[in-house]
């Protein structure tokens, strides 16, 4: 368990050194998701490396269901903005696809060749991309620092077009870092150079929610108890404004395994993130 008031930030934002096991999921996710890009590409329901924008780490990765798509959903991964890329959670996509939704896994410019703010940026230039591809309403969701930035879209001061943002009907952040201030405190830091005014202006529990989307804050009742309570501070600030408010902690689940049930289309995640019915 962390203390309050914290004492060590490495140790209450450290995820893989409090789970068993923990080396071996980054090859486990990497060898699915290969192998169902692979699948989807042989059925010609893959687009890969789309390019957004110029750089060489601004492209996406675009799964299709099976007929015309019921619309979209945007998955933004995580690794505290410095780590991974779409090729890792390609598997995560069956779920949504289950339930005629296309898909869409960007990359991003990773810190420290870019700050929180910029990619925030990027990820608002990905969705817009992607919206011109897949008609019908946009689902967002993002794990860990993805549930951070998936949770900016939407937060004022509003980094997507207006009629992008009108399209989004639903948002779910995954064991997200919604107060960036803590991570100011750790060694990572050095990495991700994030400052009391970024901290300010892209913290999303800091700011306001730009219209009255449903969010569901989701996170594993076995995680950091840092991650638990950055996910109810998002639920409990949030809530007192106009936006549909849901909170999750899974039972059973850490910070590795609670994003499974998004390659499961049964499973409550997926349907949270389709505004599927209970």
């Amino acid at each position: 368990m962390t203390d309050y008031p914290i004492s060590d930030y490495d140790d209450a934002y450290a995820n893989g050194a409090h789970i068993a096991g923990a080396e071996d999921y980054p090859p486990r996710w990497s060898a699915l998701a290969a192998d169902f890009r692979s699948t989807l590409e042989t059925a010609g329901k893959a687009r890969l490396d789309l390019a957004y924008g110029s750089t060489a780490r601004q492209r996406v990765d675009l799964f299709l269901p099976e007929g015309d798509p019921r619309g979209l959903v945007v998955f933004v991964h995580g690794g505290y903005w410095k780590a991974f890329d779409k090729s890792v959670w390609s598997h995560l996509a069956a779920g949504p696809l289950g339930h005629g939704f296309a898909v869409a896994m960007p990359s991003y410019t990773l810190c420290p060749d870019a700050r929180i703010s910029e990619i925030s940026g990027e990820i608002a230039t990905a969705i817009s991309f992607c919206a011109s591809e897949i008609k019908g309403p946009i689902h967002l969701t993002g794990h860990s620092a993805g549930g951070h930035l998936v949770t900016r879209m939407i937060s004022d001061d509003v980094l997507l077009p207006d009629s992008v943002l009108a399209r989004i009907s639903g948002v779910v952040s995954i064991s997200g870092v919604h107060d960036l201030r803590p991570v100011m405190r750790t060694a990572m830091n050095d990495v991700l150079c994030i400052d009391a005014s970024e901290a300010l202006a892209h913290s999303p529990a800091l700011l306001q929610p730009a219209l009255a989307i449903p969010v569901t804050a989701w996170v594993g009742a076995d995680e950091r108890p840092e991650f638990v309570r950055q996910n109810r501070i998002l639920y409990e600030i949030w809530r007192g404004f106009l936006t549909p408010m849901t909170m999750v902690e899974e039972a059973g689940k850490h910070h590795f395994d609670v994003i499974d049930g998004l390659a499961d289309p049964s499973h409550g995640l997926c349907r949270a993130v389709v505004g599927a019915a209970s």
